[in-house]
Parts: structure tokens; C-alpha cells; sequence
């Protein structure tokens, strides 16, 4: 059980120390404190739920492993991205593999959602079927556009993090939102 002041009233960077002092707590807040938000990442990066929630767990063990490596050049919060982003884009890079070397096509998941009864199924089924579109078309993005626009529209990072994140300069990362959020809006001009 995590104590309410690790809940609240405790910095990212303060989490990681105490964790690299042996104190397991810490660790267990930083889990829950990123868990959904890198889920989001690496979701939204590679585009399956289980391979996400895969990596998910394999971020988190290379912070358990690899917690006396973090310093406090960065936030602690664009250390874990990093960390994290690496591991969805070597699997991107696997999954090419793997396509080219694999004869079956058709590797699609299905869902069934149950309807809510006391939703309006019109209006639900609309959204859906936009945040379905909208999903779709970041996937479509090449994925030096893909990453900061997650980064930056989903998880709501700086034009900074993103730059520590993806090791690239502040000017690329601000021309790569702008040109990938100018191809969303091209793609997506129906909706709008």
C-alpha cells in the first residue's frame, strides 16, 4: 500500500531516489503514477493493446533493473518516455521483420463492446466511429510524425521532453508536430 504522502505530495525525481535507496514503495507509486499514460504512448506508437501492455511491463522492469542509471539531467518522467519509446520502436522494427518474412496477411484482432443501455447509441456509435478514424490515421503516420504528435496532442508533453525523448533538436520536434498535424488534418478534412 502506497502511503498519501508518496501519493501526493511527491515529486517524480524524489520517487526515483527513494526507490534507488531500496525504498519498494516508491517504485510501486511510480508504477501507478505511469502506468496508463505510457500504456497511451506505447499504444497509440505500435498500435496493439497486447504487445503495449507487453512493453508496458518490460519498461518497468528495465526501471526496476536499471533504476541506479537514472540522474537527474532530465525529468524523470522523459527518462522513463525514452525508455519506453525505444522498446515500441524496436518492436516496430521486429514487426517489419516479421511481416516480410511472413506469408499470412491477415493478423487483425476483433472486439466486441458490449452498448451501454443508457447511452444514446447514435451518438456513441459516431464517436467511436471518429475516434476509430482518428486512431487510424496517426497509426498511418510515418512514424517520425506518429511520435510527437503522440506525444505532444495525447500525452500532452513540452516541445522540450519531446526533443529529450526522441534525442532530436527543439526545431525538429516543432516542425515535425506542425507537419504531422498538417497530414492529420488532410487526411481527416471529412470530419472537420
Amino acid at each position: 500500500m502506497v502511503s498519501p504522502e508518496l501519493q501526493n505530495k511527491v515529486s517524480d525525481e524524489e520517487l526515483i531516489h527513494r526507490f534507488q535507496g531500496g525504498e519498494k514503495e516508491a517504485y510501486d507509486e511510480l508504477v501507478s503514477r505511469f502506468s496508463g499514460p505510457l500504456l497511451n504512448f506505447i499504444y497509440r506508437i505500435i498500435g496493439d493493446i497486447a504487445f503495449a501492455e507487453d512493453l508496458l511491463q518490460e519498461t518497468f522492469i528495465r526501471l526496476w533493473l536499471n533504476r541506479d542509471s537514472y540522474r537527474e539531467i532530465a525529468r524523470f518522467s522523459t527518462w522513463l518516455y525514452t525508455i519506453a519509446g525505444n522498446l515500441a520502436k524496436s518492436e516496430l522494427r521486429r514487426r517489419r521483420v516479421r511481416r516480410w518474412l511472413s506469408l499470412s496477411t491477415d493478423n487483425q484482432e476483433r472486439t466486441l463492446e458490449l452498448p451501454d443501455p443508457s447511452a444514446d447509441p447514435h451518438r456513441d456509435l459516431e464517436r467511436r466511429n471518429i475516434r476509430r478514424r482518428v486512431e487510424e490515421e496517426i497509426r498511418r503516420l510515418p512514424r517520425v510524425f506518429r511520435e510527437v504528435i503522440v506525444l505532444r496532442d495525447i500525452q500532452e508533453l513540452s516541445y522540450e521532453e519531446i526533443g529529450s525523448i526522441l534525442q532530436i533538436p527543439l526545431g525538429t520536434v516543432k516542425s515535425r508536430v506542425n507537419r504531422g498535424r498538417r497530414k492529420l488534418q488532410q487526411r481527416l478534412k471529412d470530419l472537420l
